[in-house]
C-alpha cells in the first residue's frame, strides 16, 4: 500500500480563503477538486510528487453531510478550528481490510470541475473518527496516477507527524508503517491533547517547509 493523499479541513474562513493561504506558505496553487455528493463534502487540491497529493475539505450545508462519516469527520474538524484531519492509504483490494476490520468499504466519487467522474470505495472512516491518529483506506476504481489533480506541483512529501503509539496504527493496517506503506516516514510523537496527524514535511525549490 501506498499513501495516496493527507486531508486538511477548512478553517472557519473557508475553503477559497484556506486554500489562499496555504498556497501562500507552500508555494503551489490548489485547484478545483469537484463535490463528493454522497459524503456532503467538496475540495480543492495540489498534487505533490510520486502520485500523492494534498487534499483541502470542507463541508456542505447538505443533508449527506450530516448522515456520512466522512461529512460528520470534515464538519467536526472544521468546527474545532480546521487544520489536518487524516492520511489516507490507497490499496490494491480492499477486500482483505473489510474482512479484518470487520466492516465493509463504502463507494465514494467527486466530480471535477472538466466533467470528469472519479469513483473509489473507502474503508476506516469511523476508525479515524473514534480514533484521529489511524488513517483510513482508499481503492481507487479507474483513477489516473494523481486521481484527476493538475500535473504534479514541485513539493513533495518528505514525512508526516503523527502523535499516537506506533503500536496502534500496527494493528489497524496489519503492520509497522515502514514494513507496508512503501516509501513514507512518520515522526511519532507524543500526544499531548488528543492523538492525530499533526503535521507534514515537504521539500521544495525554497527549501524544506514544515506545515
Amino acid at each position: 500500500m501506498h499513501l495516496d493523499h493527507l486531508s486538511f479541513a477548512v478553517t472557519p474562513e473557508g475553503l477559497a480563503a484556506s486554500a489562499a493561504r496555504l498556497s501562500e506558505i507552500l508555494g503551489a496553487e490548489f485547484a478545483d477538486g469537484g463535490v463528493h455528493p454522497r459524503f456532503g463534502t467538496q475540495n480543492m487540491t495540489l498534487p505533490l510528487a510520486d502520485g500523492r497529493y494534498l487534499e483541502l475539505v470542507e463541508v456542505l450545508d447538505h443533508p449527506a453531510a450530516d448522515k456520512a462519516p466522512f461529512g460528520q469527520a470534515v464538519r467536526a474538524r472544521s468546527e474545532a478550528g480546521g487544520g489536518w484531519m487524516a492520511w489516507v492509504l490507497a490499496v490494491d483490494d480492499m477486500a482483505p481490510f473489510e474482512e479484518r476490520l470487520g466492516r465493509k468499504a463504502v463507494d465514494g466519487s467527486r466530480v471535477l470541475p472538466t466533467g470528469e467522474r472519479l469513483s473509489w470505495q473507502q474503508l476506516g472512516i469511523k476508525g479515524l473518527q473514534a480514533d484521529p491518529q489511524l488513517p483510513f483506506f482508499v481503492h481507487w476504481q479507474g483513477a489516473g496516477p494523481i486521481h484527476g489533480t493538475t500535473s504534479p506541483s514541485d513539493l513533495s512529501l518528505k514525512r508526516i507527524v503523527i502523535a499516537g503509539d506506533p503500536d496502534r496504527v500496527r494493528e489497524w493496517i496489519g503492520g509497522r508503517v515502514e514494513d507496508v506503506v512503501d516509501g513514507l516516514e512518520v515522526e511519532w510523537t507524543a500526544p499531548m491533547g488528543n492523538p492525530g496527524l499533526m503535521g507534514a514535511v515537504f521539500d521544495s525549490p525554497r527549501g524544506e517547509i514544515r506545515l
